[in-house]
């Protein structure tokens, strides 16, 4: 007979372990609850647990962070129970891919939803979030409770698992180094570096010693010997941003490495062996680079063994709000202050349509926060001004025939979406093969550039 999964329980608040033990996919598993006056971490360690519910407050700290350095993290799941204050220990535990981290307060369908697929997979991953919450839920170096964010979480738990190669799309800000990092940090690779480079801002005539390095005397100015980043990612993960922006005749050479494992030092004599997971990122469609010819189709296919899509900012349902709390919580942990945010700043960082994403909210939070003396007001959240939903309605012609409004309508979108059709027929409401044979309609000349 199968032996049930074994979870370990550490629970403080008596309130709380009562909600837990109250759930049902709770009794699938073998319990080894966690006994007061004594060492949780210890007991942890000699229960032998597959998954491991710890309530991870302030007084915890000590053993928090002693688990953080224990390889115990090697052989548990963890699911980590918060009131959601900032803590470094929990940042660290994050960026070593411990588990899962809920914020107080707990949505526990959510959590029976949890332990029902980590029953049957051992795979920690949340399914619906909490709208109350003010802070969000964090899987590595990614925040965010909405349904697409927990999504991407089971996604990159999956993936992290093999060693695919996998090409990240999405839109600009929308986070996806901190998703590739992520992906990173859950994979056998955790404990060899990380290596970023961005592809639109290599000089054309060094890419090749960028990416592959050079031996000393190899061309002018070569002075001594460099490491490419293949080699400085050696073991490790390699991360290739806007990998569709490399000069197109640059491309066939890094197919070549991903085709036979080999590549040599621009003035070498001799080949090395890559040792590496590449992770590529494009803010542009694959689809469309490929037929604008800026991007090889052949390429594409040995960097996309798995593509995963990045949700933008504004199909993220709720996240924005917590967002901008998790941003001031920490610059108000960062300056020793206390300031907040208003409800009428709240109301507007929620209508706003965020086209610059993740990226563009950071960058306001820091300008709120600047402005005010101690409450975040309305008036303190200046945004980039690409969009404005305040005058949305004004911005509706009138008069014009009905046709001319749906194509100025699909075409604007469009333009909004730097050319992304799926994101663009998910946001009106029609299907991308519907999107497409308007867009032949009206012709390759009147489509925005991406």
């Amino acid at each position: 007979m199968k032996t049930a999964p074994k979870l370990f329980l550490q629970i403080q608040q008596p309130e709380l372990a009562s909600e837990l033990l109250a759930l049902s996919s709770l009794q699938q598993f073998e319990l080894n609850i966690s006994q007061q006056g004594h060492s949780w971490l210890a007991q942890l360690i000699d229960s032998q647990c597959d998954i491991a519910i710890i309530e991870a407050n302030a007084d915890q700290q000590e053993q928090l962070e002693a688990l953080s350095q224990h390889p115990v993290l090697d052989k548990v799941q963890c699911i980590f129970l918060s009131q959601g204050e900032p803590s470094l220990i929990m940042d660290q535990l994050m960026r070593q891919g411990a588990g899962v981290h809920y914020r107080a307060p707990f949505n526990f369908s959510q959590l029976e939803a949890n332990l029902s697929e980590l029953f049957s997979s051992l795979d920690p991953a949340p399914q619906t979030p909490s709208p109350q919450s003010s802070y969000l839920d964090q899987f590595g170096l990614l925040v965010g409770s909405s349904p697409c964010m927990h999504q991407l979480y089971r996604t990159l738990r999956k993936v992290a698992a093999s060693d695919a190669n996998t090409f990240l799309i999405g839109e600009s800000g929308t986070g996806k180094e901190l998703v590739a990092n992520t992906l990173h940090l859950f994979s056998q690779r955790s404990d060899a570096p990380f290596i970023a480079v961005n592809c639109a801002a290599l000089s054309p005539e060094l890419i090749d010693s960028e990416l592959f390095g050079h031996v000393k005397g190899a061309f002018t100015g070569a002075h001594k010997d460099h490491i490419g980043v293949f080699e400085q990612a050696e073991g490790g993960t390699l991360f290739l941003d806007e990998v569709t922006e490399m000069p197109y005749e640059h491309q066939a050479k890094l197919l070549r490495v991903l085709e036979s494992g080999e590549y040599r030092p621009v003035g070498s004599q001799s080949f090395k062996q890559a040792n590496v997971r590449v992770v590529a990122a494009t803010n542009r469609t694959p689809k469309d680079a490929i037929e604008e010819e800026k991007f090889r189709e052949d390429l594409y296919f040995r960097l996309a063994h798995f593509p995963i899509q990045v949700p933008p900012l504004r199909n993220r349902q709720g996240d924005a709000v917590g967002l901008a709390q998790h941003f001031l919580a920490y610059r108000n942990t960062q300056d020793q202050t206390n300031k907040t945010l208003s409800d009428q700043a709240i109301n507007k960082i929620a209508e706003y349509n965020w086209p610059g994403n993740v990226r563009e909210l950071k960058h306001t939070i820091e300008r709120a926060f600047i402005l005010a003396e101690h409450t975040i007001l309305a008036e303190h959240i200046v945004t980039d001004g690409l969009t404005d939903t305040n005058d949305s309605q004004q911005q509706i012609p009138t008069g014009m025939p009905l046709e001319d409004i749906e194509r100025m309508a699909i075409l604007k979108t469009l333009a909004e979406n730097q050319g992304n059709r799926n994101d663009t027929a998910q946001q009106l409401g029609i299907s991308v093969k519907t999107l497409y044979n308007k867009l032949d309609k009206y012709g390759t000349d009147s489509l925005p550039q991406a």
